[in-house]
């Protein structure tokens, strides 16, 4: 069995890109893609050389994927990044509905796109259920919403 799997590490190779990519699909952050293709390196390398030269090579093309390729894939994928918002900072302006009256002085709900926010008004006056709203700002997770 050991000698077949040392005859056919192509294989071996094969798969470990194959899951690597597939990883890679859940990451996003080209980690795992580097080791897939130091993988792939290797399963290209196998039939020709021993164990030995098999792990230096996937070792080797991992490292220059990992601090030559990454950088530049990377730079190329996120290059508006620093304009996006997410999470709770991309609700800054959206517009949603009351779902629960929001009392002058205290807390109700909105909806927005589906998910409820526990929600208080910018000025303290009584908003009633399915009047359309919009976010002015936030305060850890609950959001401050005035009038449309």
């Amino acid at each position: 069995m050991i000698d077949y799997l040392l005859a056919n590490m192509w294989q071996l190779w094969a798969v470990l890109t194959v899951v690597g990519l597939i990883l890679e699909l859940t990451s996003g952050d080209f980690f795992l893609m580097c080791i897939a293709i130091g993988a792939a390196g290797a399963a290209i390398v196998a039939p020709f050389a021993n164990i030995y030269v098999q792990l230096a090579v996937f070792g080797l093309v991992t490292l220059f994927s990992l601090f030559q390729v990454r950088p530049f894939v990377l730079r190329y994928l996120h290059r508006h990044d620093k304009h996006r918002v997410s999470n709770a900072d991309a609700l800054m302006g959206r517009q949603g509905r009351v779902t629960e009256t929001i009392r002058g002085n205290g807390f109700g709900y909105v909806a927005i796109d589906g998910d409820l926010w526990k929600a208080v008004t910018a000025d303290d006056e009584e908003i009633p259920v399915d009047t359309r709203v919009k976010v002015v700002g936030r305060e850890s997770t609950i959001i401050t919403v005035e009038r449309l």
